[in-house]
């Protein structure tokens, strides 16, 4: 019977998707549960859903909440699987900030959760938080696996990797969305022949290869791809990067156009309309999320018994593969050693991996084609020199972070840009740790 501790309990619905998919997989359905939050509310939400969810699966699963920090340890004793799914700060005061502050020094944004100012100080927020997990971790869980949901991936799954003893692997949705979502967009069938080959970094990964009976599909994708960017849709960033770099990112268009220098600009005001970019979309859907849990919180924890369909999250398949020893391929943020050659050993990359009863084991890719490789490496520099930031609680490494992203470099001078960190870590206050 498998212990599966959830961090950052009060993600309702990312919950039940996690959490009602071990429910409904034989080998953990007698899993022990344990919830964990500091928010009272939405952890005893959590906990109404879930054991109707629960019930329906059969009722197998022991489920206990957790309240609190000085309840954390009780929670993550002898876990097994710990996923991890926190958001420090929350809408408000955190995101909101993120997002108003760099507004007044001309900086605008779409999701700001993985790169860019937003990235940055969600990181500098989320680290120190991970850095009591894993040393709990350490000591009442040891051996556990900790499976990382939370944004920035690349930044806090690279500091787990880079500088704890737990055993971490990032874990994110846009992989296995990639290819379905692209060919439906343009008319193209999908279906279990379709081979592919996916790597790079969190959110910049690259479809590689794009095969069906050994045809390659790219031919076909990018002439198609050139005639739906003649009309406005929600995806012409990214159909645009292929065009220009000559493969598919994973990541929607809204985050990638902030990934780039290219797409929102100050100097080129038509831009934001010619490539239909979503400005402050993140904080858009936060308002539309809360409006609607009002809603929703009555469906998902009135009702005795809720039915729950097993999803496409790869947590309770790495959780069932593990406990079974029956190995099952995922898309998965490890440390790069030596998997992508032509990207710093020190990133923590999106590669094909196996899991079963020895852990994850990542596949070796080589090199990417250089246009990719470069792009990519202009997301890892913000992503190391961050996580350097939050090891050392130097500023000059939070303004070097901001300098080398490239859409404040390219939109802010060097002043604005250090002008515009200070504001930002005197309006995070107590969110942040010191730094001198």
């Amino acid at each position: 019977m498998p212990k599966i501790t959830f961090m950052g309990a009060g993600s309702t619905v990312f919950a039940k998707n996690v959490l009602g998919d071990c429910m409904l997989t034989p080998s953990l359905a007698d899993s022990e549960i344990a919830l964990y939050d500091i928010d009272a509310q939405r952890l005893r939400e959590s906990e109404l859903m879930l054991s109707a969810v629960n019930k329906f699966a059969g009722g197998k699963a022991k489920i206990k909440a957790y309240l609190g920090v000085e309840n954390r340890r009780k929670a993550l004793k002898k876990a097994d699987y710990v996923v991890n799914a926190i958001q420090v700060g929350g809408y408000e005061p955190c995101t909101v900030t993120d997002f108003e502050i760099p507004k007044k020094f001309g900086l605008r944004q779409t999701i700001a959760d993985t790169l860019g100012i937003g990235g940055i100080f969600r990181a500098l927020r989320t680290i120190p938080v991970l850095r009591d997990f894993a040393r709990d971790m350490e000591k009442v869980a040891p051996g556990c696996w900790f499976l990382n949901y939370t944004n920035p991936m690349a930044m806090l799954t690279g500091y787990m990797q880079r500088y704890t003893g737990v055993k971490t692997v990032g874990l994110c949705h846009s992989v296995q969305s990639c290819v379905p979502d692209l060919l439906k967009q343009l008319d193209m069938e999908y279906d279990e022949k379709i081979e592919s080959l996916i790597a790079g970094i969190n959110h910049q990964a690259w479809l590689l290869e794009v095969k069906k009976d050994g045809k390659d599909l790219y031919p076909e994708i990018k002439r198609r791809a050139l005639e739906k960017n003649r009309e406005k849709h929600g995806n012409m960033v990214r159909l645009e990067l292929m065009r220009r770099f000559g493969y598919y990112v994973t990541e929607s268009s809204e985050h990638s156009s902030e990934y780039t220098p290219w797409f929102i600009k100050d100097k080129y005001p038509q831009n934001i309309e010619r490539w239909n970019i979503p400005l402050d979309e993140y904080p858009r859907r936060c308002v539309n999320q809360i409006n609607r849990w009002a809603t929703l919180r009555d469906e998902l924890t009135k009702k005795d018994t809720l039915e729950h369909v097993r999803t496409l999250e790869y947590a309770s398949r790495i959780m069932e593969a593990m406990e079974l020893n029956k190995p099952f391929k995922l898309g998965g943020n490890v440390l790069n050693t030596g998997l992508i050659t032509n990207l710093p050993a020190k990133a923590c990359v999106e590669v094909p991996c196996f899991t079963d009863k020895s852990g994850v084991t990542p596949t070796y890719v080589g090199d990417l084609p250089e246009q990719c490789a470069a792009l990519n490496r202009t997301n890892i520099n913000v992503q190391l020199l961050t996580i350097e930031a939050a090891v050392t609680h130097k500023k000059d490494a939070i303004y070097q972070a901001a300098l080398m992203d490239p859409h404040t470099s390219s939109e802010l001078d060097v002043d604005d840009t250090v002008a515009l960190c200070d504001a930002l870590i005197e309006a995070h206050g107590d969110w942040l740790e010191k730094y001198e």
